[in-house]
Parts: structure tokens; C-alpha cells; sequence
């Protein structure tokens, strides 16, 4: 029979709430900041737009205060071992925070709100949303926060992603979106549950004592580690759980795109990190005899099917915005590679691939953005001559193109080359895996460079002079994003103790 708890306890869980809140408070002023907007989107009055734009920002640049207090906490678990405050957790808040700033700036600067969006309060509103469901699903610790926070991301990504309503590639690319989005959910969440029938438990340090204590049954295990995993490839973009991500790229708002594939993956990532290191981690061959592979020999699969697939297919892709979702497929591999190394330098490296991928992906969509503002296109044939015609923007979109093939002297060519070296420090065994990262990258040299040798070497088609100026404020973005690129693929050391130090506690508990 169902027993009330006593007042003892309903006092013990009260306290123990009390205590929790405290850890909560980047949350609960990005909640804040939520529901500001929304009041202010009602009561503004006049240059509505701007107004709002700036106290989204000025909120979002107050939450990095809050999260910079929680470094002088106690790392560990609270609201009954849901949530977790580490130093793992507080990398991807940084990131997300000012991803999000990011994609309100590169909003501000892009002409199609003002053509298609009459009101943006609730535009803003929703990005600050998802971005609370990041940070919510960098720090959770139990399958049921991991639930909703991805759906918190997920429900405000379908909106976001369709909120040009009157364009139809971006209502059929929300459609899309919920379609798959749905499908994966249902299966991860299928996936959780069929732990928790292993295991009884719901917090993930919980379900590896559990599965260590008492053993589990293989063949459910890796149906549930093939269903989870699902889920989360659906998330990072990863083949073969990618299907959504060229057509919401091509139809989202631009900065939705770039929001999306910076922040959004690097969501999943977190996930994927924690919930493979710490609910499974000893769970190395579990499958030996069944069908000899284990959870690490499924994330190569999908990190070598991305690499692949992802800059193959882009060959042949027209619209840039759909030739850097391709890209973003592939770079999704070679982040993966970072992960099967499974221990704190492959962490490393995958953090740091993480914070030059941000960099330089919002450089790429803010030139991107910028270019269409005055063509009217982002087809790559229109990018002809635009060189000569907008000399910063040509230079500034090469250099980040160069990063994202990963070659000198850019933050990229740091990135991939961590991960070549967590590799190979991992063993001979995993020199192929780096050596099928070094041949996709030369494949991505190819179409990456088309649109430099559309701007550079060959004439416009279009004849007439045009304003082709993206004023002042645009040319220093630019600037300041190339010259950050370039500054850190040669004194890349402070980012790289960044990721050293987000590492460092998180990859204790691998072992």
C-alpha cells in the first residue's frame, strides 16, 4: 500500500531543494530573461526591433556573470542527482551563451527579417528557450532530464526553423525537422527505457554501478545502446541519422542554420559524452559473442560513414548553405573520432574542435548572410566575382573555409590535427581511423574552394553597378572574426587549456 512521506521527510526534500536552487541561478535568469522579452515585445513601442535586439543581448551577456560564479562552487550532483555542476558543464554554458549572442547579432544583420518578420520578440524569446535547454542538457545527469531537455531544444529548433512562414522551403524544412525529430525521440526515449528495465535507475552514475553489480543482458543491451545511440546521432547530425539536416539548413533563417549547427550539435555532443562515459563506460565488449562489436566500434562506424558521406555528397551541392550542411555531417565524424579515443585527451581535443568549429561556422553563415543581402542568392554560381566587388567579405569567407579544411595557419588546422594526435597516441590500431580523416579532409579542399574560385577567378554574370557595401559594423564582425581564426591557429595555447581544464574532472570518471 502507498505510504505519504512524513513531514521529516516532505522537509528533508524541501531542504534539499533549497540547496539545489543555488546552482540553478544561470537558469533561472535566462528564465527571467525569457519572459522579459515577452513583456517587452508587448509594451514596446517604436524601433521595436532594435529594443528588442539589445535586451536580448545585454540579458545574454549578464547570464556569463552567473555562470562565471559557478566556478567557485563545489562541483557535484544536485536536485536529486538529475543535475550536475563541473567544470564540463560550464565549458558548454560559455559556448552556448555566446552562441547565442552570436546568432542575434548575425539576425540583426540579416535583410529577410525585415522583409519577412514583422514582430521578432517572440523570435528572440525562443532562442533564448533553446539555449536554456542546452545548457540543461550539457548538465543533466538522469534520463528524465535528458528527456526534456532535449525536447525543450527540439520543440523551439522546429519553430525557429520554420519561422519564415510565407517562405515554403522553410515551412517544408520545419515539417521535416518535426518529422525526424519525433521518430528520434520516440526511439531514444524507447532506448531509456529499456535501461531502465535493466538497470532499475535512472541517474547515470547509478546505472554503471549497476550494470557493473549485477551484469546485464547482452542482447538488450545493445539493442538499447543501437536505439539511444539513434537518438543522439539524430542530434549531432552523425550518417545514418542525418536525413534533416541539408534541407533545415538550406530552408532555416541563416542565423537558425548557424545556431543549429554550432550550438545544437555541440548539444548533443555533451550528451553523448556523458551518457557513453558515465552510464556505460565499462561496457567495452559486452557483444563479443554474439556479434563481436560494442559501443565504441558503433561511434567509428558512424564517425567513418559521416566522414565520408558528408564531404562526398557535398561535391555536388549548388546552394552553400546546403554544401555547409554536408560539411557539418562530416565535421560531426571527425568530432566522433575524438570520442573513441575515451579518454581525457581525446576529450580534450574534442572540446577544442568544438570551440574552433564555433568560430569559425558563425564567420562562414555571417558572410553568408551578408553576401545574400546584397545578391538576393546563395547559390554558389552567384558568388562569381564578388572578390573584387566585396574584398573583405571574399577574404574573410576564404579564411574560414581554409579552417574548416583544416589546414595552416588557421584554429582549424589545430583542431583536426588534436584529434589526429589523440589517435595516434591511443595506438597503432587507430592510425587508419586518423588516416581516413586526413583523405576526407583533402576531399573537403575541393568543395570548400569552389566558392574562393567563384569569387576570385571567375567574372559576374551580372552586368551594371551595384552597392555591394555592407557598411561599417558588418566589415569590423568580419574582421574581428577572421583576424580571432587566424590568431588562434597560432597562439592557440589559451583555448587549448580551456578544453585541458573542462577535461580534466570529466575524465576521471572514464576509468
Amino acid at each position: 500500500m502507498f505510504e505519504l512521506p512524513s513531514g521529516a521527510e516532505i522537509q528533508g526534500i524541501i531542504a534539499s531543494l533549497e540547496a539545489s536552487v543555488g546552482f540553478f541561478i544561470p537558469e533561472l535568469y535566462l528564465s527571467v530573461l525569457f519572459m522579459l522579452l515577452i513583456v517587452v515585445d508587448l509594451f514596446a513601442k517604436g524601433r521595436k526591433n532594435n529594443l528588442l535586439s539589445i535586451t536580448t543581448l545585454l540579458g545574454l551577456a549578464g547570464s556569463i556573470f552567473f555562470i562565471y560564479q559557478q566556478h567557485s562552487m563545489q562541483p557535484g550532483e544536485f536536485f536529486f542527482g538529475m543535475y550536475v555542476l563541473d567544470e564540463f558543464a560550464l565549458f558548454f554554458k560559455y559556448l552556448f551563451v555566446i552562441s547565442a549572442m552570436i546568432a542575434v547579432v548575425i539576425t540583426m544583420a540579416d535583410e529577410q527579417f525585415d522583409r519577412e518578420v514583422k514582430s521578432i520578440g517572440e523570435y528572440y524569446a525562443l532562442i533564448v528557450a533553446m539555449l536554456i535547454g542546452m545548457i540543461m542538457m550539457a548538465s543533466s545527469a538522469d534520463l528524465m532530464m535528458i528527456i526534456l531537455s532535449m525536447e525543450l531544444v527540439s520543440l523551439t529548433a522546429y519553430i525557429l526553423t520554420g519561422y519564415f512562414k510565407r517562405d515554403p522551403r522553410s515551412s517544408e524544412a520545419a515539417l521535416k525537422y518535426l518529422v525526424y525529430g519525433a521518430v528520434s525521440s520516440g526511439l531514444m526515449i524507447y532506448g531509456f527505457s529499456l535501461i531502465y528495465g535493466l538497470t532499475a535507475q535512472t541517474n547515470l552514475i547509478k546505472i554503471s554501478a549497476e550494470l557493473s553489480a549485477h551484469g546485464y543482458d547482452p542482447v538488450v543491451m545493445i539493442l538499447a545502446s543501437l536505439i539511444v545511440l539513434a537518438g543522439f546521432g539524430y542530434k549531432i547530425g552523425a550518417v545514418p541519422f542525418h536525413f534533416w539536416s541539408p534541407d533545415v539548413y538550406e530552408g532555416a533563417p541563416t542565423p537558425i542554420t548557424a545556431y543549429l549547427s554550432v550550438a545544437s550539435k555541440a548539444s548533443g555532443f555533451a550528451l553523448l559524452m556523458r551518457f557513453f562515459y558515465i552510464a556505460v563506460p565499462h561496457v567495452v565488449n559486452p557483444y563479443e559473442d554474439i556479434i563481436g562489436i560494442d559501443w565504441v566500434s558503433l561511434l567509428i562506424i558512424l564517425s567513418i560513414a559521416s566522414m565520408i558521406y558528408g564531404n562526398v555528397v557535398a561535391l555536388w551541392q549548388k546552394n552553400v548553405k546546403r554544401l555547409l550542411a554536408y560539411s557539418s555531417i562530416a565535421h560531426a565524424g571527425y568530432l566522433l573520432l575524438g570520442i573513441i579515443v575515451m579518454d581525457q585527451l581525446g576529450t580534450q581535443a574534442t572540446l577544442f574542435y568544438l570551440l574552433s568549429y564555433f568560430l569559425v561556422n558563425f564567420g562562414a553563415f555571417y558572410v553568408v548572410i551578408l553576401i545574400a543581402n546584397k545578391t538576393g542568392s546563395e547559390n554558389l554560381d552567384d558568388y562569381r566575382g564578388l572578390g573584387k566587388r566585396m574584398p573583405l567579405a571574399g577574404a574573410a569567407l576564404t579564411v574560414f573555409l581554409i579552417s574548416l579544411v583544416g589546414l595552416p595557419p588557421t584554429v582549424g588546422f589545430i583542431g583536426k590535427l588534436m584529434i589526429f594526435s589523440a589517435l595516434l597516441a591511443k595506438g597503432s590500431l587507430y592510425i587508419w581511423l586518423a588516416l581516413i580523416g586526413v583523405m576526407t579532409s583533402v576531399i573537403s579542399l575541393y568543395y570548400y574552394m569552389l566558392i574562393p574560385l567563384n569569387m576570385y577567378l571567375r567574372d559576374s554574370e551580372q552586368h551594371g553597378e551595384k552597392n555591394m557595401d555592407s557598411g561599417m559594423l558588418a566589415k569590423v564582425l568580419m574582421a574581428l572574426l577572421m583576424i580571432l581564426t587566424l590568431y588562434f591557429g597560432l597562439f592557440f595555447q589559451p583555448l587549448s587549456d580551456f578544453a585541458k581544464y573542462s577535461s580534466a574532472m570529466f575524465g576521471v570518471k572514464l576509468y
